[in-house]
């Protein structure tokens, strides 16, 4: 399937409130894309996320966490307990969106594009488990998908070197 779409910017999230959340908005910010779940044993990384979020997002980084249940029912909570859960266990205070497929027929359009723009090992496109990464520069273009067991701390050089690059005009 080729997809038409040209930037992140062109597609429309559900917030974990249900509301919807045109990417858009972020235009020229740099973009950390992350499908997590609350009963992983990369779980502890919503801390360092959550650390990347407070270091940077005054220079334009925005953290997305996108709640995801394919990978070992990881991630069985409603909306409401998966907020209370990052929140009261790592103080999460990026945004959080509403539970999603990242594979199969049910992955939604967000998640195809990314995939079909930054495949992993070997040029798979599936995501292999909760917690693989995307950064999206300032242009809205995938920069490089991460693994899970990349932890947020190895990303700073990237991060910052988006960070750096300067917004679209």
């Amino acid at each position: 399937m080729t997809m038409n779409t040209n930037t992140i910017y062109d597609f429309t999230v559900r917030q974990i409130d249900g509301q919807e959340q045109p990417l858009e908005a972020w235009r020229n910010q740099v973009l950390l894309v992350v499908n997590t779940a609350s009963a992983c044993g990369f779980t502890p990384q919503y801390a360092g996320l959550e650390q990347l979020h407070r270091d940077y997002a005054g220079q334009g980084l925005v953290v997305m966490g996108f709640p995801c249940n394919q990978f070992g029912s990881q991630e069985p909570g409603s909306h409401s307990e998966i907020t209370t859960f990052c929140e009261t266990r790592f103080g999460v205070s990026f945004p959080l969106m509403e539970k999603v497929a990242v594979n199969g027929e049910e992955a939604i359009p967000l998640y195809r594009w990314l995939k079909a723009e930054a495949p992993g090992l070997l040029g798979t496109q599936a995501i292999k488990w909760n917690f693989t990464k995307f950064l999206v520069g300032r242009d809205g273009r995938v920069i490089r998908r991460y693994p899970p067991t990349t932890g947020p701390d190895a990303i700073r050089a990237d991060i910052e070197a988006a960070l750096a690059q300067q917004a679209a005009a």
